[in-house]
């Protein structure tokens, strides 16, 4: 079976994933796009044959779409993700499922009183193969019950329109929910801690800051967000257990021995660094929808518990305080308690 994706929003992203689905993975193919800027629509839809329909609605209604693909400006995610579920069409939403709690336990409602999972949220580290190693590890009990997680969130430099409150709702976000999917925890509390500036920031920009973070079972998590490191795009993991540690490895990069120097390449961008994790979150999905399974990615609770973590951490930077992250019980559509 090949599976018919529409595409809602033809931005960088958007484009980067119908060039993955088209030349990539295979068993898809991308038959409907639509963008605010038709022009810009256009420009993506018609390389790879696929029609340019007006608006989401259109998108998600056309009959040549078996499956859904939403990577348009945040605050409208909400709108096309109902609509897909209405429709009873499988949906791979980029973070954020919603720019709102409220709007995120909509969509989870939504899906609840559809009866079958059909979202999947686009958090790509999940199917990082350095990060499935060190789920595996920790699953196993090899370094016993995790105590202390260690994370460093680094990029070179970051454009003038990038502001503090993105640090969470930007860049930690990919923290948060793969430290709750490795952990098999939640977080029930955040607290943001401003060492001295670098120099190298815009004035308005906090930067850098660190992240505490609390889970349900007291595991301690710091996470330092640097995006003005000047050197490269650097991310670390390292969790302590009762009987050991694992760490995330750096991507594979030859050692080069020169002018009394060893040294290896650092990448510069998360495009290189989780190119493989894209490649394979999108094969699996696409495999899971032509073989008529429900998604087994990043749900829609996850989406939720996201948006509200994050904005509980933006809380805490502009309080100076540590803040409860109150989420609502988990329902036992999405595992939780009976």
């Amino acid at each position: 079976m090949t599976v018919r994706v529409g595409v809602i929003g033809a931005g960088w992203i958007g484009k980067e994933h119908i060039r993955r689905l088209t030349h990539t993975i295979t068993g898809a193919r991308v038959t409907a796009v639509t963008d605010i800027d038709t022009a810009r629509a256009e420009d993506a839809a018609a390389p790879v044959g696929a029609r340019m329909l007006p608006d989401g609605a259109a998108v998600i209604a056309a009959d040549d779409v078996d499956a859904v693909l939403v990577t348009s400006w945040g605050p409208t995610h909400a709108e096309h993700v109902l609509t897909a579920i209405a429709a009873g069409k499988p949906v791979f939403c980029e973070k954020p499922l919603a720019t709102t709690a409220e709007d995120c336990l909509r969509i989870v409602e939504a899906e609840t009183a559809h009866g079958r999972r059909l979202v999947q949220v686009g958090f790509m580290r999940r199917y990082d193969a350095g990060y499935r190693q060190m789920k595996q590890v920790i699953d196993s009990g090899r370094i016993g019950e995790p105590l202390i997680v260690h994370c460093a969130h680094r990029n070179p430099t970051v454009p003038e329109s990038y502001t503090s409150d993105m640090a969470a709702l930007d860049t930690a976000v990919h923290e948060v929910d793969v430290l709750r999917w490795l952990l098999d925890d939640e977080i029930v509390s955040t607290q943001v801690v401003t060492p001295r500036a670098t120099s190298k920031r815009f004035a308005h920009l906090k930067d850098p800051q660190i992240m505490l973070f609390e889970t349900a079972k007291g595991v301690r998590i710091d996470l330092e967000v640097f995006v003005n490191c000047q050197y490269g795009y650097d991310i670390q993991c390292e969790a302590v257990g009762e009987e050991g540690l694992v760490r995330l490895p750096d991507p594979a990069a030859v050692g080069v021995r020169t002018a009394g120097q060893h040294s290896t390449e650092v990448l510069t961008d998360w495009v290189g660094r989780f190119a493989d994790a894209f490649n394979t979150e999108f094969r699996e999905w696409i495999a899971g929808i032509a073989a008529g399974n429900e998604p087994t990615g990043p749900s829609a609770w996850d989406g939720y518990a996201a948006t509200v973590i994050t904005s509980a951490t933006v809380e805490a930077l502009e309080s100076g305080h540590a803040v409860a992250t109150d989420l609502k019980p988990r329902p036992a559509f999405y595992g939780g308690a009976a």
